[in-house]
C-alpha cells in the first residue's frame, strides 16, 4: 500500500526551548512537547518544576520518557518526500514506473535485485534505513527483472555453471547441477571480459583496415580521376589540330575513355559502398560491446554476453585494377604523321585495362598461404608481351604469349622503349595496387623471370639496365637446376628442386612479391618484402636458347 502523505506544518513539531525539530520528544502531564535534552536543562537550572511554555507548577519533578509514536511521526515528516506538485517525478514516455505507488505512478529511481521490484524516490527510503534492507543490491533501473529468477524454482539466479555455461539458482546448483564447476557470478563476469576485450580488439583492428582501405580506395579514384582528365586534354590539343578525319577518330577515342571510366567508377564506387557498410556495423557493434562492458548487471552481462561477442562475418572486400600509364605515345606519333594512318588508330584501344570477358582479381585481406595452386589461380592475371620492349634477339610468338631467344636480329623498327643490350622483354599489362598471380613456363638453362618500374634503362652498353641489377627490378634468376634471387645487383642462392614452371604471386599493397616451385604442390622459393612505389611490369631475361610461355589456367597444365 502506497503510503501516506502527512500535510502538517513543521512548527507542529517545533520544541520551544531550541526552536528547532524535536530530538527524542518527551510529553509532560499538562500535554506540551519538548525535546528530552531541552528540558532536562531547563529543570536542572530551574528553581521550580514547570512547564515553560504553560508555566503549569509540578509538586514532584515527572519522570521523562521519551515519546515513540511522536518520534516515527517526526522521521516520517523528516524523511525527503514526493509532493503532487513534483510532476518532474512522474513517469513520462520511457520511464520505468514504480511497482509500489498506486493511482499516477512516480518514476522509479533505482531497481532492487533482492527484493525484485523498482521503487520510486519515496518508497526507496527504507533500503537506506531499514537495517534488514541495507544489505540488497541496488542497481539502475531495470526491466528484465523477472529474467533474474530461475524459471524451475523462482529463485535468484546467483551462481554460474561453467559445465553447462549457464546462470543457476542456489537450488539448481545442489540439484541438476551436482557436481558441476561452479563459480560466483562475478568471478565469471572477470573472466568474460577479458574475452571481451579481445573481441573489441579485434572489431578495432578489422575497422581500422577497412577504413585504410577505403582511404586507399579514395585515393585511387582521384589518381584515376586525374590521369583520365590529363589524357584527355592531352588528346584533345592534337586531334582539335588536325582535320575532320581526326576529329572522328577523336571522338571514337573520347567513347572509349569514357566508357572506361564509368566501369571503373562503378568499381570503386561498389567498393567504397561495401566498405561504409562493414564500418558501420563494425562500429555498433563496438557500441553495443562498450554498453555491454559497462553494465553493472552480471547476470545481464553473462546472459547476453554469448550472442553480442560473436562477430560479424568478415567479407573479402573488393577491389579493382587501375592502370594510370595511356599508351599514347604511339598514338602522338601516328597522329603527327599522314592522315592514312588516321582510320587504323580510330579503331584502336588507348587504354590497358582488365581485358574484356574477364573481372578484375578480387582482392582480399590476405595473401593465400595455401599450398592449393586453386588458391592462387583467383588472382590470375593474363599477360601480354610487349613487342616496343623486345631485344632484337628474341622471337614473340602465340598471339605474344611466348617469347624465345634465337640469337639472330630481327628486323623490329627502332622504338625508345626496346632494350638494346640486355636481352629482355617488359610485359604490357601495368600492376599496382592490386594482387596478381601469373605462370611462367620455362625451357633452357639460363632465364630471370621479374618485375621492374617503367623508368628501368632501356639503352647502353652495361649490365646495371638488367632485371635484378638495380633498385627498379626484382627477379629470380633459374640456371642449371638453381635460383637465385636478384635485386639492387645484389644476388641470393636458393636452394630447392628444380621445377620448369613457376608462379609470380604480387601483392601490391601490401608489398609482396612470391615466386614458387609449381608442381603437384607450390613451394615457396623466395619471398620479396619492400614497399611498391610505382606500377610494376613483369618481364624476362634470356642467355643462350631458352623460351617463356605463360600457362592456363583453366586446363590446368596446358602451356600457351
Amino acid at each position: 500500500m502506497a503510503e501516506a502523505q502527512l500535510f502538517v506544518s513543521q512548527d507542529e513539531f517545533t520544541c520551544l526551548i531550541c526552536q528547532d525539530t524535536l530530538t527524542d520528544p518527551v510529553t509532560i502531564p499538562c500535554g506540551q512537547n519538548f525535546c528530552l535534552k531541552c528540558l532536562t536543562d531547563y529543570w536542572d537550572h530551574s528553581h521550580v518544576c514547570s512547564c515553560p511554555q504553560c508555566r503549569e507548577n509540578f509538586t514532584m519533578r515527572p519522570a521523562l520518557q521519551r515519546n515513540n509514536q511522536l518520534n516515527e511521526v517526526i522521521k516520517k515528516f523528516k524523511r525527503p518526500r514526493l509532493t503532487p506538485h513534483s510532476s518532474q517525478n512522474y513517469t513520462s514516455l520511457g520511464d520505468m514506473e514504480c511497482d509500489f505507488c498506486t493511482g499516477k505512478k512516480f518514476r522509479a529511481v533505482k531497481s532492487c535485485l533482492t527484493c525484485l521490484a523498482s521503487f520510486c524516490q519515496a518508497h526507496l527510503q527504507p533500503h537506506y534505513e531499514v537495517a534488514a534492507w541495507k544489505g540488497h543490491k541496488l542497481v539502475n533501473p531495470d526491466r528484465n527483472l523477472k529474467e533474474k529468477l530461475c524459471e524451475k524454482h523462482q529463485k535468484s539466479l546467483e551462481m554460474f555453471c561453467k559445465t553447462d555455461e549457464m546462470c543457476i539458482c542456489l537450488m539448481c546448483a545442489v540439484t541438476e547441477h551436482y557436481g558441476h564447476e561452479k563459480v560466483k557470478l562475478e568471478t565469471e563476469r572477470e573472466e568474460k571480459q577479458e574475452r571481451l576485450g579481445a573481441t573489441r580488439s579485434e572489431i578495432r583492428r578489422r575497422l581500422e583496415e577497412k577504413e585504410k582501405k577505403l582511404k586507399e580506395t579514395r585515393r585511387t579514384v582521384e589518381k584515376l580521376k586525374i590521369s583520365v582528365e590529363q589524357k584527355m586534354e592531352e588528346h584533345g590539343k592534337s586531334f582539335t589540330a588536325q582535320i575532320r578525319c581526326i576529329k572522328e577518330a577523336y571522338k571514337k577515342m573520347t567513347e572509349k575513355i569514357r566508357e572506361q571510366e564509368k566501369r571503373e567508377m562503378e568499381k570503386a564506387e561498389g567498393v567504397m559502398e561495401q566498405l561504409e557498410k562493414e564500418i558501420k556495423e563494425l562500429k555498433r557493434k563496438d557500441a553495443d560491446l562498450t554498453g555491454l562492458s559497462e553494465t553493472e548487471d552480471h547476470l545481464h552481462f553473462l546472459q547476453t554476453f554469448s550472442s553480442c561477442c560473436v562477430l560479424p562475418a568478415d567479407g573479402d572486400s573488393l577491389s579493382f585494377t587501375v592502370t594510370a600509364d595511356f599508351s599514347s605515345e604511339v598514338l602522338l606519333k601516328e597522329l603527327s604523321g599522314l592522315k592514312m594512318s588516321l582510320q587504323k588508330i580510330s579503331h584502336w584501344d588507348i587504354m590497358t585495362w582488365t581485358p574484356p570477358g574477364r573481372e578484375a582479381p578480387i582482392s582480399t585481406l590476405q595473401p593465400p598461404e595455401s599450398q592449393s595452386r586453386k588458391v592462387f589461380l583467383q588472382y590470375f592475371c593474363p599477360l601480354t608481351l610487349d613487342i616496343n620492349t623486345a631485344h632484337r634477339d628474341l622471337r614473340l610468338s602465340e598471339g605474344n604469349k611466348k617469347v624465345t631467344f634465337k640469337g639472330t636480329k630481327a628486323e623490329y623498327p627502332d622504338h625508345p622503349d626496346r632494350f638494346d643490350y640486355c636481352v629482355q622483354v617488359l610485359c604490357r599489362e601495368a600492376l599496382i595496387g592490386t594482387r596478381c598471380y601469373w605462370e611462367v613456363k620455362c625451357s633452357g638453362d639460363y632465364m630471370e623471370i621479374g618485375v621492374a618500374y617503367k623508368g628501368l634503362d632501356r639503352k647502353g652498353g652495361g649490365w646495371e639496365c638488367g632485371l635484378g641489377n638495380n633498385d627498379k627490378s626484382w627477379s629470380l634468376l633459374c640456371s642449371h637446376s638453381k635460383y637465385f634471387m636478384r635485386h639492387n645487383n645484389n644476388t641470393s642462392v636458393i636452394s630447392a628442386p628444380y621445377s620448369p614452371r613457376i608462379g609470380v604471386y604480387l601483392d601490391w599493397p601490401a608489398g609482396s612479391l612470391s615466386f614458387y616451385s609449381v608442381s603437384h604442390t607450390m613451394t615457396l622459393l623466395h619471398r620479396f618484402n619492400t614497399s611498391f612505389t610505382e606500377p610494376l611490369y613483369p618481364g624476362f631475361w634470356f642467355n643462350d636458347y631458352a623460351s617463356v610461355g605463360g600457362v592456363e589456367p583453366v586446363q590446368e597444365g596446358h602451356c600457351v
